[in-house]
């Protein structure tokens, strides 16, 4: 990260932090402020996004606007969560410019790579010996391990500000492989808890999701969360991707087995059992 500004105090001046409006197209803006080195337009969130170099500061951040409704109320939710969550591992949104239809929100630009990225579909990307997922799954354990820690404490920050994990999956997870280091962006989906899902399902990848997620009228709560932080361990610690090559431990597997059990009230209560069992297995 190169430097992590806010919406005030220094900003004044600022080409991001310290502009409120933009009336036109923020891609336009954006290449008449700096340079837009990346482009990521194929979203599910109905988001685009941009990674822009400030040569003048030389200063990079990734900026992300709403394309359609849905990734609107999406990004609206998020600025939400992240005035709420705040934690080192979670890659914040700093500062807010309204545009004419929604908003932009500014986040500081990390070095690393995305674990899955949903824009490539299929088994391939985490199976290809030379994407990120199969490389990240053939590290020393003690590393995944690490960087299952870091994922664990950043959502005690959300448990502890009444959120739940929405949305949870390998595309959430930025792992800098030359400095050892996992973040977590895209948190978009998490949301005050616990609710009443009054849809068909949430937003998610099944790989992750716990089946009240799948449940009209279910509650959606921190036994929710534990599971899709289950499901992380479990699929981050396997040597492949058809759960048949745990790298763990018998007894992680047993913790494992217990936060992903299908009926709620059989997993641990909230996140700090949950790590609190996960690391002494």
């Amino acid at each position: 990260m190169e430097k992590l500004g806010g919406s005030g105090g220094n900003a004044g001046g600022h080409p991001l932090l310290g502009v409120d409006r933009v009336e036109g197209p923020v891609g336009e803006y954006l290449s008449r402020t700096g340079d837009v080195f990346r482009v990521f337009g194929k979203q599910d969130s109905g988001c685009v996004a941009y990674g822009v170099h400030l040569p003048d500061r030389d200063e990079r951040w990734f900026v992300k606007t709403a394309v359609t409704a849905v990734g609107r109320r999406s990004l609206e939710r998020a600025w939400g969560f992240h005035r709420a969550v705040r934690h080192p591992v979670i890659v914040p949104q700093v500062h807010r410019i309204a545009l004419p239809h929604g908003s932009a929100v500014v986040m500081p630009w990390l070095d690393g790579e995305v674990l899955y990225d949903p824009a490539e579909r299929g088994r391939g990307d985490r199976t290809n010996p030379d994407g990120p997922m199969a490389r990240f799954r053939s590290l020393p354990p003690h590393r995944i391990e690490a960087a299952l820690a870091g994922v664990l404490d950043a959502h005690l920050a959300v448990e502890a500000a009444g959120y739940v994990a929405v949305d949870l999956y390998d595309g959430a997870l930025l792992y800098d492989f030359a400095a050892g280091k996992m973040r977590l962006i895209d948190l978009d989906e998490y949301r005050p808890g616990p609710f009443v899902l009054d849809a068909e399902r949430l937003p998610g990848s099944t790989r992750f999701m716990a089946p009240e997620e799948y449940e009209r009228g279910a509650t959606i709560d921190i036994r929710t969360t534990v599971h899709a932080l289950g499901r992380t361990a479990r699929l981050l610690l396997d040597a492949g991707d058809e759960e048949r090559a745990w790298r763990g431990t018998a007894a992680q597997l047993g913790v494992l087995e217990q936060a992903t059990h299908p009926d709620p009230g059989e997993r641990f209560a909230g996140v700090q059992e949950f790590r609190e069992a996960w690391l002494s297995s």
